[in-house]
């Protein structure tokens, strides 16, 4: 016999939608927000067809290391942040600014002309890079609000 609920039925109730307008109405403005600087930064700095995707990596680290200050700001400064702040900015602006199907798709068309080395370059350097944006957004945060930085250490 089965403990939990018959998810197969009744769905899962943090997959609702009921009451949640307010969040997927800013997620969505954050989202487009977000998606509207990503084309601005490819417009700014277009990279010719064929050379390295050097926008793209730039505009996911420094997503990426938004995301970390965003992490410090809502959870460990401001941890009564209006409710709807994570998400507009997290999920909403960051999300659609920072973007896995072009890096995959650029990856995809390197590949397609032969630059097996530098496809295999961009996919490291991203997996990589990415997470040490976070990191280091994470620690600028931190140091900028005076929080320890160490590990496990509550400022």
């Amino acid at each position: 016999m089965l403990l939990t609920p018959d998810l197969h039925r009744h769905g899962h109730p943090d997959h609702s939608l009921a009451g949640r307008g307010a969040t997927l109405a800013t997620v969505a403005l954050g989202g487009a927000l977000g998606a509207a600087a990503r084309y601005g930064a490819g417009r700014l700095w277009p990279v010719p067809p064929g050379a390295f995707p050097w926008t793209t990596l730039v505009v996911n680290v420094v997503g990426c290391a938004l995301m970390g200050a965003l992490m410090v700001t809502t959870k460990e400064r401001f941890p009564r942040a209006p409710a709807l702040l994570g998400p507009m900015i997290g999920t909403g602006v960051l999300g659609g600014f920072t973007t896995f199907s072009t890096y995959i798709n650029q990856t995809r068309l390197l590949l397609d002309r032969g630059d097996g080395a530098v496809a295999a370059g961009y996919l490291v350097l991203t997996v990589v890079a990415a997470p040490a944006g976070v990191w280091l957004g994470v620690l600028v945060a931190r140091l900028a609000f005076g929080i320890s930085v160490r590990a496990g250490e509550a400022g």
